[in-house]
């Protein structure tokens, strides 16, 4: 499995994270609050680097692929996104881990995105089956991964504390690889 290669198509490119991508990821990180729905903290630039370096670590052991996103229409760094909790034994992983700038919300670029990790984990990974954990209160997500195919597969209850100590419930999703082929 090459962790390092490069996706693209027309209006998306995933990048490898690598350590530079840091310092380019903070006026994106500056903007949001990934504590509304996830555990994950980068409201300070010493957090986000922690962050980041776990993405890496967990490249290195194989447990994880992290990528900078660069909308190919700017040619600017936009976000992050990974594959996560690979499980190459039962060929099953986890698209998630993905935070975009508020510009480029709703443009269509994370449909790209997904897409691109979707034909890679199918297609060149050999994975037979995608997984997506999401907020049961995020809507907007939920409707997102159901527009790409992905089955709700069932609701795990307050599994996840977010902000202010709130255990939130995250809706199980997947997509195994011949729904996805009978779509593309």
């Amino acid at each position: 499995m090459n962790a390092f290669e490069i996706l693209e198509d027309a209006v998306a490119k995933l990048i490898p994270l690598s350590e530079p991508h840091f310092a380019l990821l903070w006026p994106i990180a500056k903007q949001l609050d990934l504590y509304e729905y996830g555990p994950s903290d980068i409201s300070i630039p010493e957090k986000l680097t922690s962050y980041l370096d776990a993405a890496i670590q967990q490249r290195a052991i194989g447990t994880s692929i992290p990528f900078v996103i660069e909308d190919k229409r700017t040619n600017e760094i936009v976000g992050c996104t990974r594959f996560g909790l690979i499980d190459t034994g039962n060929k099953v992983l986890h698209i998630g881990w993905t935070w975009i700038a508020p510009a480029v919300q709703g443009t269509g670029l994370n449909t790209h995105v997904k897409h691109l990790m979707l034909n890679h984990a199918f297609n060149q990974l050999e994975f037979e089956k995608v997984e997506f954990r999401i907020d049961e209160r995020n809507i907007r997500s939920r409707k997102a991964v159901q527009k790409l195919g992905a089955q709700l597969e069932g609701i795990l209850r307050e599994c996840v504390y977010v902000k202010n100590g709130f255990k939130r419930s995250s809706c199980c999703y997947g997509i195994l690889k011949s729904e996805w082929s009978a779509r593309s």
